[in-house]
């Protein structure tokens, strides 16, 4: 009797040694340190068993089955992106799917140029994908509420770090956009961006242009200045960098008179003012630049021959002509005309 009674309770701890090890050993089944996975919104149980089992998070289905519906996780499927550790135990991914302790998505912005460069960017980050965000980005009444619209929308985002979650929507993208740039700017950067004739969304759009005219940090508000006297005397901005813009083709080296001609509202060799919208995502240093930038008379500016990346200034035409060919001249050494393609005989100073 006592054999008998020895035997059943090995049995019993053996099992219960063996079901230890299922319920806390590894259950993972990937080589990485940590695998995503990705619980849609609406998932029901079904589908996220499958997922996991695809992703080869767990091992044993009916393990997982049956701790599963222990914990009632069928009725509590929360959707979202979860880190699962390499060797995690199938209590640990369970405790973190019930309580939807997903991994934050750091969305880092540096320097992005179009909306589409935006949408393609943003919609890899999160659930919505690039036809959700695009899709409300380009709806004018989804923007309204943030006091923009499909033209003005990049104005609200400074580059930064933000942290949301992977299921969450472009409303809320967005809404901390708008929290950020609201926080920057203060009473006093709005009052001294009032004071050179400007308003958040238009220092907002002169910096983007500042921000693709030179990466020199001590420069930009002289090259702010630039402009800034151009829009006080009447002047078109003839930027540059717009035109690469209007033209979608931002490897362009060289600007030639042909290229001046495209019509664009962004083409400010043709159009008066400011264009409609920003030509990229300017850095808050640029920023601060242009609602900062010194009083100057400069009406141009133009690269230097020594290829230094600093800048001639100029207050006349004739002044700036002198200065051009000088550039125009040591970059013709340096990077000759390819004749035919690009050569139409005349360079746009």
């Amino acid at each position: 009797m006592k054999k008998w009674i020895l035997s059943l309770l090995a049995i019993i701890g053996l099992a219960a040694l063996v079901l230890a090890w299922l319920l806390l050993g590894n259950t993972t089944r990937f080589e990485e340190a940590k695998r995503y996975v990705e619980i849609p919104t609406g998932a029901d149980y079904a589908q996220v068993k499958q997922i996991l089992l695809d992703k080869q998070i767990i091992g044993s289905e009916k393990t997982f089955e049956l701790l599963a519906h222990r914990v009632d996780y069928p009725r509590k499927v929360k959707a979202g992106r979860y880190a699962v550790e390499k060797g995690s135990s199938l209590i640990s991914i369970l405790r973190m799917l019930v309580n939807g302790r997903q991994e934050p998505v750091q969305y880092t912005v540096t320097k992005l140029r179009t909306q589409s460069d935006l949408i393609q960017f943003t919609g890899k980050q999160f659930e919505f994908g690039q036809p959700g965000f695009q899709d409300f980005i380009r709806n004018p009444d989804s923007l309204r509420a943030f006091g923009v619209d499909t033209q003005t929308v990049m104005t609200l985002l400074l580059p930064d770090t933000y942290t949301y979650y992977w299921n969450t929507t472009p409303a809320r993208v967005i809404q901390k956009w708008k929290k950020a740039h609201d926080a920057f700017w203060t009473e006093a950067r709005k009052q001294a961006a009032a004071a050179q004739g400007l308003n958040p969304t238009t220092a907002y759009i002169l910096a983007s242009i500042v921000e693709e005219e030179t990466q020199n940090n001590a420069e930009k508000g002289k090259i702010a200045s630039v402009y800034l006297n151009r829009l006080r005397t009447k002047m078109r901005l003839g930027a540059d960098p717009t035109v690469k813009f209007a033209l979608n083709d931002f490897s362009l080296k060289r600007i030639y008179h042909k290229h001046l001609t495209v019509e664009s509202p962004y083409n400010t060799y043709r159009v008066f003012g400011l264009p409609p919208g920003p030509i990229c995502t300017p850095s808050k240093a640029t920023l601060e630049a242009v609602i900062q930038a010194p009083q100057t008379d400069y009406l141009y500016f133009v690269a230097k021959a020594d290829f230094s990346g600093t800048h001639q200034f100029a207050r006349t035409y004739e002044e700036h002509l002198a200065f051009a060919r000088q550039y125009q001249e040591a970059i013709n050494k340096r990077m000759p005309v390819k004749k035919g393609k690009e050569d139409t005989g005349v360079e746009a100073p």
